[in-house]
């Protein structure tokens, strides 16, 4: 990266962890024992310019790229990976899908809400019954007229509650059937929309999550995403770039963990002198320190692959596959040095390591991105 690059990253960076700071720092384990999802505080973001980072100023938004989109999550998730996990969510998959497949009436009639922070969105691929199998999803659109009546229901949806707009896949053919898959763009308030059963959940609990129902509802053909038959198309393109927004929540999470861990290695004494002296815990943060640097850089190669419109799909999961697995292992070495203090909650360290599982089921499996790496490479 050249000079100038480099320190509009910085500044960037310097910028959100300001606004983290203040804001989230204050009220992250609130947040977390209640389950509060802080929705107000991403209209706050949005005024930042943080909801809608890399979408054109065109359409709202902030017209940045995949290496500053990447330094905001980082920043963030540093602090709260909760609010970096919905931060993504909204950005990656629900905005950017709009932006992505979306005609040039779709884009300025929901991109500008979006990108602003003056409605949050969701995407639901996900069903019960279908997780990573979701060709075989039970959700229907079936056309009727101008419209379309959709029915079924998708899991584990972030903002399925709080969200204004919702990018959904559903069936539009038969099971199994190639093409069979189609994208609306569906807004709360339409009769039979409505939300379910809420997650109580390990971690990220500040991260809403919950069901979305659709119960006969009907969705004009101009919400319409793409082509019928191209919904699933559409949603592997968009989970490429949301592998660079998990590696990132993966590579803040750890951040946070290693320098919280560092912090108290350095401040805790043992006969005389600080654990951070002794080989077995500079061994541990040196093994964490190098796993941070390697995943950033897995990270930013497929950043600077996206931000030139060339594929990335396999360096997109090598870099959340070592990114989110990196993190559990940073998460748990950093409760491991905090010892006893490290299984309070009055210390940081047990909160990532809770935090951090969901970066190696979010968005594909650690399993499903060897299975993208492993069928790339031996082709």
């Amino acid at each position: 990266m050249n000079t100038e690059i480099v320190d509009n990253i910085k500044m960037i960076a310097e910028t959100a962890k300001e606004f983290a700071e203040k804001n989230i720092r204050p009220h992250i384990m609130e947040w977390d024992e209640s389950q509060t999802f802080p929705k107000d505080l991403f209209h706050q973001l949005g005024e930042m310019g943080f909801m809608g980072i890399v979408v054109p100023e065109q359409y709202g938004g902030s017209g940045l790229d995949y290496h500053e989109y990447v330094t905001i999550l980082d920043e963030i998730s540093q602090v709260d990976p909760s609010i970096g996990l919905s931060l993504a969510a909204h950005n990656s998959l629900c905005t950017n899908h709009i932006y992505e497949f979306g005609n040039e009436e779709q884009r300025h009639r929901w991109l500008p809400q979006l990108a602003t922070g003056k409605v949050l969105g969701a995407w639901g691929l996900t069903e019960h019954n279908t997780g990573s199998d979701s060709g075989g999803m039970s959700t229907t659109a079936v056309k009727d007229g101008d419209e379309w009546v959709i029915n079924g229901a998708k899991n584990f949806i972030t903002h399925a509650i709080s969200g204004d707009i919702a990018v959904v896949m559903t069936r539009t053919g038969e099971k199994g059937a190639k093409n069979n898959s189609t994208a609306f763009v569906l807004e709360k308030g339409m009769p039979g929309f409505t939300s379910g059963k809420k997650e109580n959940k390990l971690g990220m609990r500040a991260s809403e999550t919950a069901e979305l129902i659709f119960d006969n509802v009907r969705v004009p053909d101009s919400n319409r995403l793409g082509e019928v038959g191209e919904g699933f198309k559409q949603a592997m393109k968009i989970l490429d770039g949301g592998r660079i927004s998990i590696a990132a929540l993966s590579l803040g999470t750890a951040r946070g963990a290693y320098k919280a861990a560092l912090k108290y290695a350095k401040e805790r004494h043992q006969f005389g002198k600080s654990i951070a002296s002794f080989q077995a815990i500079n061994f541990m943060l040196a093994d964490m320190a190098t796993e941070i640097d390697a995943a950033e850089l897995l990270i930013h190669r497929a950043c600077t692959l996206k931000n030139a419109k060339q594929k990335m799909t396999k360096e997109g999961a090598m870099a959340k596959l070592f990114a989110s697995e990196a993190c559990v292992r940073i998460a748990n070495n950093a409760v491991q040095i905090f010892g006893g203090y490290g299984y309070t909650k009055d210390f940081p360290a047990e909160k990532y390591y809770r935090d951090s599982k969901l970066c190696t089921i979010g968005e594909g499996t650690s399993e499903i991105q060897r299975l993208v790496i492993g069928r790339d490479i031996t082709q």
